[in-house]
């Protein structure tokens, strides 16, 4: 299975095919994920900086990859969004936004294109590794999952910090990318995901990513993008946290099959391992 080189040109046909035992298989691996190495957070690692000067660093970084984003949706994949006036309904408050996960690049700048404010992403530490962009992501809004008792405590302080500055959080709730995936998969962590909005009593919004045949053939068959926003879905204060997270996770799982069911165009296909039981 190739990298995550295969989303910067068309391959052939014949390469477009995975298969799998269960959803939640992972075919896009950087080098530490295929040497099954743990990689854990630096020293000392800042989860919001202290530092006024880098602080504005952030801000003018991510100022910049927002404005390449734009060309890169828009022009490289063709993108339209649709549903982003729905998130005036979130204005004056923080916001979680989930989204289905099957384009790396794309779900960088997708859903910065799709909020209305800046956004800060969890993400999983080993992403830190991959070359070039890696060292940058922080800086850019990612927020690296923590592996000790410090490092989730303060992740788990950052999210809320952020949300209380009224910004946006998004999380991929089928944690591995999948190329070009027309359907949804379960949430391998169930509804946990769903605690950052229950505990904040904030709304939560989906952006689903569907896929569809380019009327020119500048980038081959490559495909172009459709993007759907929807929500708000909020907590009810009358229910027990458990509840509103198994609750608020429905909501997000039906409201991405919906918008999945969109997808015009399969240009990487899924296939099933015979007698392999799907883990559930």
């Amino acid at each position: 299975m190739a990298k995550a080189e295969l989303f910067q040109k068309d391959i052939p046909k014949s390469e477009r095919v995975f298969y799998y035992e269960s959803e939640e298989d992972d075919p896009i691996k950087i080098d530490e994920q295929e040497q099954k190495v743990e990689v854990g957070l630096p020293e000392g690692y800042e989860f919001i900086p202290k530092h006024w000067w880098v602080r504005l660093y952030s801000s003018a970084l991510f100022r910049i990859f927002w404005i390449f984003g734009q060309w890169y949706e828009k022009g490289y994949w063709q993108a339209k969004f649709y549903g982003r006036e729905k998130l005036k309904k979130a204005r004056g408050k923080g916001y979680v936004m989930y989204a289905n996960h099957t384009n790396p690049f794309h779900d960088v700048f997708g859903p910065a294109m799709a909020a209305d404010r800046r956004i800060f992403t969890i993400i999983s530490p080993v992403n830190l590794k991959i070359p070039g962009i890696g060292k940058f992501l922080p800086m850019i809004g990612g927020l690296p999952l923590g592996k000790t008792k410090e490092e989730k405590k303060a992740f788990n302080e950052a999210v809320d910090k952020r949300l209380k500055q009224k910004k946006v959080l998004v999380v991929y709730p089928e944690a591995h990318v999948w190329p070009y995936y027309t359907g949804v998969r379960k949430f391998p962590a169930g509804d946990r995901s769903f605690k950052y909005a229950v505990r904040n009593n904030l709304p939560v919004f989906t952006m689903t990513t569907t896929y569809h045949k380019r009327k020119d053939k500048k980038r081959g068959e490559l495909p172009r993008m459709d993007i759907y926003v929807d929500g708000p879905f909020y907590p009810d204060p009358k229910l027990t946290e458990e509840e509103n997270r198994a609750i608020l996770a429905q909501k997000a799982y039906d409201s991405m099959v919906k918008y999945s069911k969109k997808n015009s165009y399969e240009y990487f296909e899924y296939k099933k391992k015979s007698g392999k039981k799907e883990a559930k």
